[in-house]
């Protein structure tokens, strides 16, 4: 287990706060105004600690850059596709679609992520 830094509690607090999914260089702007002399490279090895200990989670949407939330329960995520934010979708995770792959693969499923994109309400604007 690792310790309590006051870098990690920073990026928690932040994380917490947010309903955003910032990328590593947004927390280390937002943590860098609270702890002045910290370094990106202490944010990414502080984010891969969270992650490993399964406090936070990396989202690898594809076409951008690794992004990055407090570990919750499943969820599905929605990404405009003109201002590049992702959204949490507040729908149940349809587990009936792990057990259909597996039945019509013979693929073991853990999981599945689902991402829907379009245009967030600004960008239809």
């Amino acid at each position: 287990m690792h310790r309590e830094t006051k870098q990690r509690t920073a990026i928690l607090k932040y994380l917490n706060n947010t309903k955003s999914h910032p990328t590593a260089d947004i927390i280390y702007d937002v943590v860098k105004k609270i702890i002045p002399n910290i370094s990106k490279g202490t944010i990414y090895r502080n984010l891969n600690v969270l992650k490993e200990s399964g406090q936070v989670t990396r989202l690898n949407i594809k076409g951008t850059v690794s992004r990055y939330e407090i570990k919750q329960a499943s969820h599905y995520h929605f990404r405009c596709e003109q201002c590049g934010r992702v959204f949490d979708i507040d729908e149940p995770v349809d587990k009936s679609i792990d057990e259909r792959v597996a039945k019509s693969t013979g693929f073991k499923v853990i999981r599945h992520q689902l991402e829907f994109r379009g245009l967030c309400k600004d960008c239809q604007r």
